[in-house]
């Protein structure tokens, strides 16, 4: 422990009221619907890249399919309009070479045949819009579809940022509690419930105790503890915090009371022993220490 002088004991804390215990399950509850939102999300998302993965497929199928056709409709359509432009033109050539009936016959031939051609290449024509305005309409109604949900993903992300904002809210108004050095305070758990619900936010390690009166001090956390006496009527207990090759006493301090020392690894961010229950030579409760700490 740093060279840091021990203030003198604080009276101690009124257990507290029934307030903090709600804004605790407030704050568990954000967390828990945070995580839900999260996980829809996540399964929101993964449904839009899986929609959208066969829609490209579907699009590269109908695309590989109107080729196909187009490709086989075409040949044929060539084929036919082929064979029918070199009838006319043996129909023309022989219409110019005859005379009398027979160029008579042979001219109603050619214009037959310049009809038939005619109505070939509408033909053609036609197939091909008709497929491209297929393919048009399968684009279109996966669009729509892709937009539909698009539309819910947003909509999920709008309600995980009010459920974030809430979450940041109610955060922001449990920080507000002094330790016994005058040190602000983290968040305070009462509870194995509310204590989950601090080791979701991640933003400090939680260590939990069930310390009973030892001749030993009792590892915890990367401190020692060694408990001295406790009232349980009173709800107070004393406690010796061996840290840095060091020991503190923290005499009569109260339940849900953030008790705090300082560390040299971590000069300027306490650390906090919170105890939820004092019993007859028993107290049970948690270290809190912070995330970061600077090397020796």
């Amino acid at each position: 422990m740093s060279d840091y002088t021990p203030m003198t004991p604080a009276p101690p804390l009124p257990a507290p009221s029934g307030g903090s215990g709600v804004k605790i399950w407030i704050l568990f509850g954000a967390v828990i619907a945070l995580l839900v939102a999260n996980v829809y999300l996540f399964i929101q998302l993964d449904k839009v890249r899986m929609d959208m993965s066969k829609a490209r497929e579907a699009l590269a199928t109908e695309i590989a399919n109107l080729r196909e056709t187009s490709s086989v409709t075409t040949q044929t359509s060539r084929r036919n309009l082929d064979t029918l432009r070199d009838e006319l033109e043996a129909a023309r050539r022989q219409a110019s070479m005859a005379a009398g009936q027979a160029k008579v016959e042979a001219l109603k031939h050619a214009d037959d045949l310049a009809r038939r051609l005619e109505i070939e290449q509408k033909k053609a024509q036609q197939v091909v819009q008709g497929e491209i305005s297929q393919v048009r309409e399968t684009a279109s109604a996966t669009s729509s579809k892709l937009g539909e949900v698009s539309t819910e993903v947003g909509s999920v992300k709008t309600e995980v940022a009010a459920t974030k904002g809430e979450l940041e809210k109610t955060i922001a108004d449990l920080k507000r509690v002094t330790g016994d050095l005058g040190m602000q305070s983290g968040l305070i758990a009462t509870n194995s419930k509310e204590i989950g619900a601090l080791r979701a936010l991640g933003d400090r390690n939680i260590f939990e105790f069930n310390l009973g009166k030892t001749k030993a001090p009792q590892k915890i956390g990367d401190v020692a503890m060694q408990l001295k006496k406790t009232d349980p009527k009173k709800n107070t207990y004393t406690v010796d915090l061996i840290a840095d090759d060091k020991k503190v006493e923290k005499k009569d301090k109260g339940i849900n009371e953030p008790v705090q020392f300082i560390v040299s690894k971590a000069p300027g961010r306490p650390y906090e022993i919170i105890v939820n229950t004092v019993k007859k030579d028993v107290i049970v409760g948690y270290l809190s220490t912070p995330k970061v700490t600077s090397t020796r």
